[in-house]
C-alpha cells in the first residue's frame, strides 16, 4: 500500500440503494434493525476499502439512532464516505434515507460513524494514507471525528479496556 498518496473524501463516496422487502422486516412491519446495520456496515466498510485499497475490518459503529421507521417497498439509500484517517484505523460517516409510496422526498432514518482498522493480507495492522477534506462540509466533519475519536478514547481510559 502507498500510504504516501493522500486521497479526497469525494474519493471515498459511495452509495447504495436497496428497495424493502417482506424478508427484511421485523415483528412490527418495519425494517429490521440488525438488517439495517448490516446494510450499513457493509457500504462504510466498501468506502473504506475504497480509501485504502486493501482489506479493512469494523473496530466500531459509534452514534446509531433509529430516527423513523422503514416500512416495506420503501427505498433506502445508504451514502457513506470517510471522515478522516489516523494511523491505522479511518472513520466513515454513513446518511440513510428512506422514501416510501406517496412521499415526494426522503425521510432520514439514521446515521452513523463507523471505524475501521486497515489490515494487510496477513491481517497485520497497515498505516493508512491521509485524507484531504476539500469542502466546508467535510472540513467539519473531519473535525468532529477527532472530537469523536478523543471521546471513545477517554470512555475507554475511563471505563478500563477489556
Amino acid at each position: 500500500m502507498n500510504t504516501a498518496s493522500v486521497t479526497t473524501v469525494a474519493q471515498s463516496r459511495v452509495e447504495s440503494s436497496e428497495i424493502i422487502q417482506q424478508a427484511d422486516l421485523n415483528s412490527m412491519g418495519h425494517l429490521f434493525g440488525g438488517r439495517l446495520v448490516s446494510i450499513i456496515d457493509k457500504i462504510a466498510a466498501i468506502s473504506a476499502m475504497k480509501h485504502v485499497r486493501g482489506p479493512v475490518v469494523t473496530l466500531s459503529i459509534d452514534n446509531l439512532v433509529f430516527r423513523k421507521p422503514v416500512r416495506i417497498s420503501s427505498i433506502l439509500t445508504i451514502k457513506a464516505s470517510v471522515n478522516r484517517v489516523f494511523k491505522h484505523s479511518l472513520e466513515v460517516g454513513v446518511i440513510v434515507t428512506s422514501l416510501s409510496y406517496g412521499n415526494k422526498e426522503e425521510e432520514h432514518v439514521c446515521s452513523a460513524y463507523l471505524t475501521f482498522v486497515a489490515l494487510d493480507m496477513n491481517g497485520k495492522t497497515v498505516e493508512v494514507a491521509p485524507v484531504a477534506p476539500e469542502t466546508a462540509d467535510e472540513k467539519r466533519r473531519f473535525e468532529q471525528a477527532g472530537i469523536r475519536r478523543d471521546h471513545r478514547l477517554a470512555l475507554q481510559a475511563q471505563l478500563g479496556k477489556h
